[in-house]
């Protein structure tokens, strides 16, 4: 009887390592950017204000978590109106055809210490090309009210012409009007789910 007590005893102990938790985005303290270059000489910066998140973990290590995400793309914002309705039109993101970014079949891994790379598919109008980011995870700590929370900050950049962006417009002086390479910055709060 004894036998049998510790080897549930030791099942049970190894399924609690491996079980797995989950986490959602923490939208008041997550924000999604985005840069690009214009007329050669600076950065437009922009943001979306709706999107979705979640990561499974497997413990409260989060090498080799799941990752995936969707963005509504008529949250896009620039500060500018005019050009957020350029950007929502079919020269950029097509937000009537297209109206959500997606990013999955993430998966998440520990390069060293706090360092992490981010790999998955991210899908932009009808094109899904596999990506690859830097994260660096902020900590994991218990917040004043109890939660659990971790943080992260993702980086990477993408070419807009590889989703089917059109917008070409060049300059006479030679360039493009909005460049091609576009810098994402995100600052993600994650909550653990109970």
């Amino acid at each position: 009887m004894r036998l049998l007590s510790l080897m549930t005893g030791l099942m049970l102990a190894g399924y609690t390592a491996t079980a797995q938790v989950n986490w959602s985005f923490d939208k008041a303290h997550t924000n999604i950017e985005f840069s690009v270059q214009h007329l050669v000489i600076s950065d437009v910066t922009g943001k979306f204000g709706s999107f979705e998140g979640k990561v499974v973990s497997k413990g409260d290590d989060f090498s080799g978590s799941d990752v995936s995400f969707t963005v509504d793309v008529s949250s896009v914002n620039t500060g500018n109106e005019k050009r957020d309705g350029h950007l929502k039109s079919d020269d950029f993101f097509n937000a009537k055809e297209f109206p959500e970014i997606k990013f999955t079949n993430g998966i998440l891994k520990q390069v060293e210490g706090k360092n992490y790379t981010l790999t998955g598919d991210l899908t932009i109008r009808d094109i899904t090309k596999p990506v690859e980011m830097e994260v660096k995870h902020g900590g994991t700590i218990k917040d004043p009210y109890g939660n659990t929370k971790a943080g992260f900050k993702v980086k990477g950049t993408i070419n807009r012409f590889d989703y089917n962006m059109k917008f070409d417009a060049a300059m006479e002086a030679g360039g493009l009007v909005v460049g091609e390479e576009v810098d994402i910055v995100c600052n993600v709060e994650l909550k653990k789910e109970s």
